[in-house]
């Protein structure tokens, strides 16, 4: 064991001089170090692994990660032990098992101690956590999931979002957030769909950018994940191969991380495999690319285990030694969750003269900056100092969780029901599994359904009214009644008569289903939960049948982790309305929308496909992909509802396009200003969106690529001009031979609601010499908007 060294001598360290540039500070900290002192600082110990249910079969394991059970039963040391010689991460502390405030608190203090007390020059941990649906602990507010962000179509609301999540964390003495996930959509079957910001690269990133933004204004790294390809498995089957070309990589997956690089402070592994090499292994996108091409300066994590499974899935090594070792030099800093690849063996290896020193010696100093970075190596920082007072659910909170979860409810049809406000209903029947189980309104990594279900007897820790709840609150005067009619999963019908029964009762029937989160099969929706195809889970579908054909007009309200085909009841139901998980007060906005109190605004970040089949159905299509191609397959391709769409209980024009220049140079650029008007009776909001068209290109293109966007509130009869100022950059993509260019030609300007919906179109013709452009192009289209007098 080590000897803690005094507090006096921490203070003379020469790394400790806090009026040294940081880099200086940790290249004196790592000179300082042994080999083995800085292959620690590449690991990490999660205490909280420890909590697998040995004692029950695989199958009935509720992990919390992948193959968690197989690496927690196979043993692990203390956290003394883990620390001998220092330590780079603690691994979820806070988010592993319930725990109040005190307790998280004192487990802590208590980690971080073992650590210090351990250590021969005093390095504390860095404290990293999940927080894609807010913080994930025991008591903290519950946001709608980033799909339900996607739909907001709003960057400085999610912002303020993930500010408030960073604020959290950092009293809660947390460094480190494994948020935002920045993969694009390609199949909706994908059980992860859930947690990401919808199926176009530049509504992710600009959305994954602000993201960033507000978490790292409180002080916490935010971490992009997951780098690269993860999104587009065969199958839309977890952890599956990816079999894309590197053209899409280029234009459609990398550059939601290239847009919100230049703020984040670290990057996680995908698990995938691309054309049959892991991203972990490959260099070419963790050295060449976003180092040397993008100039990124801070750390990349391992997704959990994934060292090790360069070894045991991937097969790509012969040992979890050797898979650290072709980890690290790829590019990998620090391994998650447990040091396995990134412990003696690479410490062996240097020693061997099989593996480079200056590895290791990249990868710690990475990590020791980003530690002086965060303060955790000045002379100041104590372990006590280093938490706050903490309220994770405050009333702040749940208001801005109500504010996302209005602005994103989508409404797809009012049909003859919608609003409620207009029938003068006496009774409503609120039926369906996702109206009675608050669980269904949070995502996989909410803790009530990621980590609680291990510990049924504490609850949810926090209040989530039902959708029954907010409607009886909601429709006074009104006498609601709830049956379940099924659950999620399942072919239990037992529930059919009595739903039946109460809707035949009803002035009008409010069936609510969809999807409830879980882990690796234990729900319709998550990470490890893909579908088969894109028919409503269970029997539900069934449930809504039947309600249908009572005569009794039926509103559908689906809340769920990914779109469902819907074209069977479309044109059936008396309304329609999409929520992707809302979260904790996604009961109150879905009333609201319901029975007209607020006005939905949300936009559809994903299609809603017509069929239950017919992938891929993402909207970003060449013409052999699109409606262009009727006739040559008899798959129909065009959706039940487009990217973009969204109704309201208000009425919008956009109209008189201008453009500043028909013609521009390939480096040139021009503004594009519509004005939109709210045309109907009530105070609403409107996306005015653009999108680019290139007419003739190298390549096969997307028919239509999101440029730009706005949401715009307008009172009745109020307009306001919208101003685009589009760079000839933002028509850039990979060309024959894989370089990005900005070529002559003409570019079709369309403007409207939605990508199916767009009025306004225009020329522009671009000239000059085929530039070729790299990560100092121009890649946001900047946008004015203007109220007219």
């Amino acid at each position: 064991m080590n000897e803690p060294t005094s507090a006096k001598h921490f203070e003379t360290q020469p790394w400790r001089d806090v009026v040294l540039p940081a880099e200086k500070r940790a290249d004196l900290l790592l000179q300082a170090m042994t080999l083995a002192e800085k292959v620690a600082q590449l690991g990490s110990r999660w205490v909280g692994n420890d909590m697998a249910e040995t004692e029950k079969p695989a199958e009935e394991q509720l992990n919390v990660a992948p193959l968690q059970d197989v690496f927690a039963a196979g043993g692990s040391v203390s956290l003394a032990d883990a620390s001998r010689d220092g330590l780079g991460h603690l691994t979820r502390v806070w988010g592993s098992v319930p725990l109040s405030v005190y307790e998280g608190k004192a487990e802590l203090l208590r980690q971080h101690r073992v650590v210090l007390d351990r250590s021969r020059l005093g390095v504390p941990a860095l404290v990293h956590e999940e927080c894609l649906t807010g913080f994930t602990t025991y008591g903290a507010t519950v946001y709608p999931t980033a799909l339900a962000w996607g739909a907001t179509f709003d960057p400085a609301l999610v912002e303020r979002m993930a500010a408030a999540i960073g604020r959290d964390m950092a009293a809660a003495g947390v460094h480190q957030g494994l948020s935002p996930v920045l993969d694009v959509v390609r199949d909706y079957r994908w059980g992860r769909v859930e947690e990401t910001m919808g199926e176009d690269p530049y509504l992710v990133g600009m959305l994954g950018s602000a993201y960033v933004r507000g978490l790292q204004s409180s002080g916490v790294i935010a971490t992009l994940k997951h780098f690269a390809g993860y999104s587009a498995s065969r199958a839309g089957r977890n952890h599956g191969p990816v079999s894309m070309g590197r053209r899409e990589l280029l234009d459609v997956i990398l550059p939601t991380f290239e847009l919100a690089i230049a703020d984040a402070g670290s990057v996680m592994t995908s698990y995938a495999d691309l054309d049959g090499l892991p991203a972990g292994a490959d260099p070419w996108l963790f050295t060449q690319v976003l180092r040397d091409e993008w100039g990124f300066a801070g750390t990349v994590v391992s997704d959990y285990w994934a060292v090790p499974f360069l070894a045991r899935m991937h097969r790509v090594a012969a040992s979890v030694e050797e898979a650290g070792a072709l980890a690290l030099a790829a590019g990998t800093d620090v391994e998650l969750p447990d040091t396995i690849g990134f412990g003696a063996g690479l410490i062996e290896r240097v020693e061997s003269g099989e593996l480079s020193e200056d590895l290791i010696d990249r990868a710690a100093r990475r990590v020791l900056l980003q530690k002086v970075q965060l303060g955790l190596l000045d002379p100041s920082w104590t372990p006590e100092g280093s938490v706050g007072s903490c309220d994770f659910d405050s009333a702040e909170n749940r208001a801005l969780a109500l504010e996302i979860a209005e602005r994103s409810v989508v409404l797809l049809d009012a049909g003859s029901a919608l609003p409620l406000e207009r029938l003068a209903a006496k009774r409503v029947a609120v039926i369906g599994p996702c109206a009675g189980d608050p669980k269904t309104f949070m995502g996989c990594y909410a803790f009530p359904n990621h980590v609680l279900p291990r510990y049924p007897e504490r609850g949810l820790g926090i209040s989530v009214p039902t959708l029954f709840d907010a409607l009886s609150n909601e429709l006074a005067g009104v006498e609601c009644v709830y049956e379940h009619g099924s659950a999620v999963l399942g072919d239990d019908r037992s529930g059919f008569a009595a739903a039946v029964a109460a809707a035949r009762e009803a002035d009008v029937v409010i069936a609510c289903v969809g999807d409830v989160a879980g882990l690796f099969g234990q729900g319709s929706s998550g990470e490890g939960c893909d579908a088969e195809d894109l028919r409503l889970p269970g029997v539900q579908g069934e449930l809504v049948d039947a309600l249908l054909e009572t005569g009794t007009p039926v509103v559908v309200v689906v809340v769920s982790g990914r779109p469902y085909a819907l074209g069977e009841i479309a044109g059936r139901a008396a309304g329609l309305v999409q929520a992707f998980f809302p979260g904790q007060e996604g009961g109150a906005a879905i009333a609201g929308v319901l029975s007209g109190r607020v006005v939905p605004s949300g936009k559809l970040p994903v299609q809603i496909p017509r069929h239950v089949g017919g992938q891929p159905g993402t909207y970003l299509q060449p013409a052999l992909g699109s409606v262009e191609s009727a006739g040559i397959s008899g798959l129909e391709t065009v959706p039940l509802y487009p990217f973009g769409y969204g109704s309201s209980y208000t009425t919008f024009e956009v109209s008189g396009l201008e453009l500043s220049a028909e013609e521009i140079a390939t480096d040139g650029s021009f503004s594009a200003t519509v004005r939109v008007s709210n045309t109907g009776a009530r105070r609403g909001d409107e996306v005015v969106q653009l999108y680019l068209h290139d007419l003739v290109a190298q390549v096969a293109r997307p028919l239509k690529l999101l440029t730009g966007f706005a949401r715009v509130s307008l009172e009745p009869g109020e307009s306001a001009e919208v101003a685009f100022e589009v760079h000839a950059d933002r028509a850039a993509y990979s060309g024959a031979d894989l370089r990005r260019i900005v070529e002559a030609g003409e570019l079709e300007v369309l403007v409207g609601t939605s990508s199916a919906d767009l009025p306004c179109s225009a020329l522009v013709r671009v000239v000059g010499a085929t530039r070729a452009v790299g990560h100092d192009r121009t890649m946001i289209t900047p946008v004015v908007v203007r109220r007219c007098a």
